[in-house]
């Protein structure tokens, strides 16, 4: 059976690499900000879910919240595991399978880390998880890309060299997808390889229905890492809020 793309791309070191310049003081700004506006008890449980190689879950522990990450890439989940303790913990798993149901206050999904799959139900799954996770009247906050933005199509390409290895990126639209090809070219190591990344297209109504299904709802909904109001056709992100109130599991 051929391995799914992200569980391929998301392992390799190239992933990583091609990454590396990703603006992280935004990152963790947007999660001080985050953490302000929901304003967890002390010793909240958080569950990070894709959590990668766990830099913003060790963030969240240092501001004294008990920390869980999980990631489907065991690279990334043992580069996290070097800096564990007992109020941050990491585990390999995959977001559509059942994990600890009912132990979080709060579950997160940042950074577009959703919309993978080729199914609804993969994606149904997914949010059931996260939803069966948190405890009664816990808070589930997932960050997306704000699929308004794409409606008339997206064509692009683009050429860079990091640490001498060539990267050669082409990004579209298709079948309401953003997908994106990666060639790498590693003349040290003697590497040519192809790698693709595929997120769905998914609007604000889409997730209303996914919540809908995983006894979730929707309470607050921004366009950015500063947290202004969502606009469908100019946002960058789309950064909801949702509740598991107990009048949602009646």
């Amino acid at each position: 059976m051929k391995k799914e793309w992200f569980a391929d791309w998301f392992d390799s070191p190239y992933y990583h690499v091609l990454y590396q310049n990703r603006d992280h003081q935004e990152a963790e700004a947007f999660i001080k900000k985050l953490i302000t506006f929901l304003n967890p008890k002390k010793g909240a449980t958080i569950l990070d879910v894709a959590c990668g190689k766990g830099r913003h879950a060790k963030q969240m522990a240092e501001l004294g919240f008990q920390v869980t990450g999980i990631d489907l890439s065991k690279n990334s989940i043992d580069h996290a595991n070097v800096s564990k303790h007992e109020n941050l913990a990491f585990f390999v798993h995959d977001m559509r399978l059942p994990f600890q149901k009912n132990q979080y206050d709060f579950v997160f999904n940042f950074f577009t880390s959703f919309g993978y799959f080729d199914t609804a139900e993969e994606n149904q799954d997914a949010m059931n998880m996260m939803a069966e996770a948190l405890k009664e009247d816990g808070t589930l906050v997932m960050d997306y890309l704000n699929a308004g933005r794409f409606i008339g199509g997206l064509s692009q390409k683009e050429s860079k060299v990091i640490d001498g290895i060539i990267f050669e990126t082409e990004k579209m639209t298709v079948n309401n997808k953003i997908t994106k090809t990666i060639k790498i070219t590693d003349e040290k190591k003697g590497v040519d390889a192809h790698f693709s990344e595929a997120v769905s297209l998914l609007t604000i109504d889409d997730f209303q229905k996914l919540a809908l299904q995983a006894g979730l709802k929707i309470t607050a909904f921004f366009g950015d890492y500063e947290l202004n109001p969502y606009d469908e056709n100019n946002s960058e992100r789309l950064i909801m809020i949702f509740s598991k109130a107990r009048s949602s599991l009646e």
